[in-house]
């Protein structure tokens, strides 16, 4: 038995695979990783598939260095737009015309460290305006929050917390240097005690090694996440990874297939980058994938609802409602 069949086997029978196990499948045939990923995916999440949507809430002017984004104040980037908390009759519209279309989860992301004390207020007015006139569950990723904070979200009608990880523990210093890995793990941590589920995941190609992306997932896992966006580095002109080469889709798979085996019953999401892909992702819908965030992304454009919703039907997935 390879160890792709042996790893498979053991996921079936509830234990989880090892770091080493992990590590292993990096030099697998493909084809056989991704097959099998799939069928993990199929066996113990059905063909039930995740589609949510993002809203940039506050752009621009971050006083954070990670060498990934646009919108830092530390570099020079075509993303010149900048503009403060927005309004509730605009997230609300956005929140309405989302659920039209039949997504299921609105998420509000916004720049920064983290929102104030008044900013997290005034989002918590709009937040309950929507979930008084949708059915949309809510996501925010409002940067480092406290539990005092979370639980003031979690009152208004939030039910998720985002809080990217981006790579692993021994990786994450030389993406930022304005907060610690650390940060990131607290804030997840402090979401969970308020009883907020969170969603967490990283961005890939900026440098990093297979065993960082697998290090990454662990720590994931050991957290109990279960929605784990998967970015694919978008070099963006002025930021220091502007030279970085696009990982070529079967890398991208391989990495979609591990976190597949890693995180068995997750909701492995593709997310921003995933436009730079030849086919928009469908190799990854088959290579364990099962989420997906639509529609445009912060500050690049994105795919549309309606062409995600008719590739992956075509795929043989139904939408969670």
């Amino acid at each position: 038995m390879n160890i792709i069949e042996e790893c498979r086997q053991k996921i079936y029978s509830g234990k989880n695979i090892t770091r080493e196990e992990a590590i292993s499948l990096v030099k697998e045939p493909l084809e056989a990783l991704t097959t099998v990923a799939n069928e993990i995916r199929k066996h113990i999440c059905k063909n039930r598939f995740d589609l949510c949507t993002i809203v940039n809430g506050k752009c621009g002017k971050c006083s954070e260095d990670c060498k990934y984004c646009a919108q830092s104040i530390h570099y020079h980037t075509d993303c010149q737009e900048s503009y403060p908390l927005l309004q509730t009759s605009i997230l609300l519209a956005g929140a309405k015309h989302n659920a039209q279309q039949g997504v299921r989860r609105y998420s509000i992301v916004t720049s920064g460290k983290r929102l104030s004390d008044q900013e997290i207020s005034q989002v918590c007015e709009s937040i309950s305006e929507i979930r008084r006139q949708t059915d949309l569950e809510i996501c925010v990723s409002f940067g480092l929050l406290n539990e005092k904070q979370f639980m003031k979200l979690k009152q208004a009608g939030v039910s998720r917390v985002h809080c990217n990880l981006e790579s692993s523990k021994r990786y994450f210093p030389k993406i930022c240097t304005t907060h610690t890995y650390e940060d990131k793990l607290t804030t997840l941590r402090a979401a969970k005690n308020a009883g907020l589920s969170v969603c967490s995941g990283g961005i890939m190609g900026m440098g990093e090694t297979m065993e960082d992306r697998i290090d990454m997932a662990l720590d994931l896992r050991e957290l109990g996440v279960t929605s784990i966006p998967v970015n694919l580095l978008n070099p963006i002109k002025g930021t220091p990874y502007e030279e970085n080469h696009v990982l070529k889709n079967d890398e991208f798979c391989r990495i979609i297939a591990i976190f597949r085996f890693i995180i068995p019953d997750g909701d492995i999401r593709l997310a921003g980058g995933r436009g730079l892909l030849n086919d928009k992702g469908r190799r990854c819908f088959q290579s364990g994938a099962n989420a997906a965030i639509s529609g445009d992304m912060l500050t690049t454009a994105g795919i549309t609802v309606s062409s995600d919703q008719k590739m992956l039907e075509e795929l043989g997935y139904y939408f969670i409602k």
